[in-house]
């Protein structure tokens, strides 16, 4: 079993920036991938991020140049750098690790607003 927390959301004006935070415990060793995603109303659940065990990243187009996905391998935390945040990036943003075996664990979500 893995299980992932997130936190580092919040209330933002456009144009500013925020940093989620997930932080891993339990059977890490078994994860693959880390990604984060997110969830807007009447939308979706979208991939915005995804980092693999060797630190090769890949992001949705919308998030390209603004979003950097990172992971402190010694913390098991996994980071969402978020910066020059639109209105219509606001969703909750969750993390997910996907095991060897394709097994998805997910974490509760963190909500992002991002005001105009």
């Amino acid at each position: 079993q893995v299980q992932l927390v997130e936190s580092g959301g919040g209330l933002v004006q456009a144009g500013g920036s925020l940093r989620l935070s997930c932080t891993a415990s339990g059977m890490i060793f078994t994860i693959q991938t880390l990604n984060w995603y997110r969830q807007a109303p009447g939308k979706q659940r979208e991939l915005v991020a995804a980092i693999d065990r060797g630190s090769d990243t890949n992001y949705a187009d919308s998030v390209k140049g603004r979003f950097t996905i990172s992971r402190d391998n010694a913390k098991n935390i996994l980071y969402l750098q978020m910066n020059s945040l639109k209105p219509q990036d606001t969703a909750v943003y969750y993390c997910n690790a996907v095991s060897f075996s394709e097994r998805n664990y997910w974490g509760q979500g963190t909500q992002v607003t991002v005001s105009s």
